[in-house]
């Protein structure tokens, strides 16, 4: 990541150009791992924008993602992700994404736009001129003409020269790798994921076979970052996750733990004592142009009557379908949702049924043809109770 003093620096001028009382766009929380702003359209209309700075950054700019799904907000968005060099720091990127909402909404720009450049930067904020290469970070320059016959001053400059170097050797150490704090929120083996992931990225890139899309990519392994680190992930042992083949396109999800006071729960004990499973298996299957799309989830396993499961696994759940959908939806949230919605449905597990149905699991073409179907029955009828026989 580029010198975590100039991003803070960004930021900073981001606060104070657009407070959270300005009228046109605003900061509403920043950090240097995600910007949550607001733009107020025509009376008053407020959209919820979000940003993740990835470790690629400003290498890849931002991910951004909008609560909104009007067109005029999702376009403005998606533009920033094809952008590269300078137009990759935030700064500019909050500049390109304010005048194209106010493009788009026929809305005059701001006058405090233009105030949003590197070049307007502080002197000392870690970024150097042009011919100093992009992307580089150099220490704040100390003094050379220090007063000599002023001791109390020199000594002062040596301490803030100290203090600098301190401070950059801390920014270095966190934008190299995860800090210990956080290093300690996650063990070892998934830590051990994330940098076998980051070398499987690099090394595709590098050979030109790149999957996915580098917004899908970078919002996925946040999202996967940020579940390591969870609480329902790490003490409450609510779920677990497994990438198939390394890949962050799909992961199964084992569900472990629904409402204790529900039938599904006393199910899942007899599971465990008839087949020596304890969970639900969830399969997700994600698309390039996630988070703008949701992923599709099925049942893999077991067997499930009831909790608006389908017939071939999938789940009727508006939520999962584009009209739905909201690229604010974290994978968590989703697997939460699906347990509560299970739980609603009075879903029970069907036992004895491995003999008759592949070892009691659900099919993916079966799953991907009764979700086709169901979307088709609610963009004609709306969302309404699915019939009985469809959970």
């Amino acid at each position: 990541m580029a010198c975590l003093n100039t991003l803070k620096q960004e930021i900073k001028t981001l606060e104070a150009v657009f407070p959270k009382n300005h009228d046109r766009f605003q900061i509403v929380t920043a950090s240097v791992d995600e910007l949550n702003c607001r733009f107020i359209g025509k009376s008053g209309k407020k959209y919820e924008i979000h940003a993740n700075i990835t470790e690629t950054y400003p290498s890849t700019p931002p991910v951004w993602f909008a609560d909104s799904e009007e067109t005029s907000i999702t376009n403005a968005v998606q533009i920033l992700s094809n952008t590269s060099g300078r137009d990759n720091h935030v700064i500019n990127q909050v500049q390109i994404l304010l005048r194209e909402l106010c493009r788009l909404h026929s809305l005059p720009e701001p006058p405090d736009i233009e105030r949003l450049t590197l070049s307007s930067l502080p002197p000392g904020s870690g970024w150097q001129s042009p011919g100093a290469g992009f992307g580089h970070c150099a220490p704040e320059a100390q003094g050379s003409e220090k007063m000599e016959d002023d001791g109390e001053m020199e000594e002062d400059e040596e301490e803030d020269e100290e203090e600098v170097e301190e401070d950059l050797h801390l920014e270095m150490e966190e934008a190299e790798a995860p800090s210990k704090s956080k290093s300690e929120e996650m063990d070892t083996v998934h830590q051990a994921t994330l940098e076998r992931l980051r070398q499987n990225q690099r090394q595709d890139y590098l050979k030109g076979s790149v999957s996915g899309s580098v917004q899908a990519t970078d919002r996925l392994m946040k999202e996967l970052r940020d579940i390591y680190r969870s609480e329902s992930f790490k003490k409450a042992g609510m779920y677990s996750i497994e990438l198939v083949n390394d890949s962050l396109y799909e992961w199964n999800i084992r569900l472990m733990m629904v409402d204790p006071d529900s039938p599904l729960h006393g199910d899942l004990v007899l599971l465990k004592e008839k087949e020596g499973k304890d969970s639900i298996l969830l399969n997700m299957l994600f698309k390039e142009t996630y988070p703008f799309e949701p992923p599709f989830v099925r049942v893999v396993h077991p067997m499930i009557s009831g909790g608006y499961v389908l017939v071939g696994g999938a789940i009727c759940m508006e939520l999962l379908t584009k009209q739905g959908w909201s690229s604010a939806y974290t994978v968590e949230a989703v697997i939460m949702q699906i347990a509560a919605t299970l739980v609603k449905g009075k879903a029970r597990i069907q036992f004895g049924t491995a003999k008759v149905c592949n070892q009691g699991q659900y099919s993916l073409a079966r799953a991907q043809q009764s979700f086709k179907s169901l979307v088709q029955i609610h963009e004609k009828n709306g969302w309404f109770t699915p019939p009985k026989e469809d959970g």
